[in-house]
């Protein structure tokens, strides 16, 4: 690969010694090369505008923009974005939520740096990036039922502490309603009571306490 197709990265993870750690790893390549860092979503994608990389690499909890609505930002400016998911995170809803947004690949932080430079490469080509287990994940979340967007908001609720009629107040809506939005949940993620509901909702990246 020549210097006048060096592929650009843009970093955006709200962790400076992360995006350091990142820029120094990156730079030893002679293929590749960092061109802006971002601390978190908005500015990334406010970076992406300005540089246009070839590669960005997205962390998914980021304050101001989260990684998920920076990508959907990006993707649908930019048709042709190869943005890589490069988190902690490996929950199933966190995988399917970014990938849904438009990234192309998705890698862990843990990762080693070879496995950095094969999915970086990989995306640049136009190809997807998905290792073995984070394809399982994503296979097991496309298997699950989807909630709806008010079920989502009543579980968000319920992991906070509240009560049927708490969340019918907060919502404007009856708690019959409630009670009802509650057993399809339950019924959806496969437990028997709210406490099981959260402990799950929480553990697969549906809801964070």
């Amino acid at each position: 690969m020549s210097l006048a197709t060096t592929i650009r990265i843009l970093i955006v993870d709200d962790h400076s010694i992360v995006r350091q750690g990142l820029a120094i790893i990156i730079n030893r390549d002679p293929e590749m090369t960092v061109i802006a860092q971002a601390e978190d979503g908005q500015q990334g994608v406010n970076l992406f505008r300005e540089y246009q990389p070839d590669i960005t690499l997205m962390d998914l909890r980021m304050p101001q923009m989260a990684g998920v609505e920076a990508i959907t930002a990006i993707c649908a400016e930019f048709k042709s974005a190869r943005i890589i998911v490069l988190t902690t995170y490996d929950s199933d809803e966190d995988i399917y939520r970014g990938l849904q947004a438009g990234a192309k690949g998705y890698l862990l932080k843990d990762a080693k740096s070879n496995e950095l430079f094969n999915a970086i490469r990989t995306v640049y080509r136009g190809q997807q990036y998905i290792p073995p287990s984070v394809g399982a994940k994503l296979v097991q979340r496309m298997s699950n039922p989807e909630l709806s967007e008010r079920e989502l908001e009543v579980l968000r609720l319920m992991a906070q502490g509240m009560s049927n009629l708490d969340i019918s107040t907060i919502l404007s809506i009856g708690e019959s309603t409630v009670k009802s939005h509650v057993n399809r949940i339950l019924s959806k993620l496969g437990v028997n009571d709210r406490t099981q509901a959260v402990i799950i909702a929480v553990k697969r990246g549906i809801v964070s306490l």
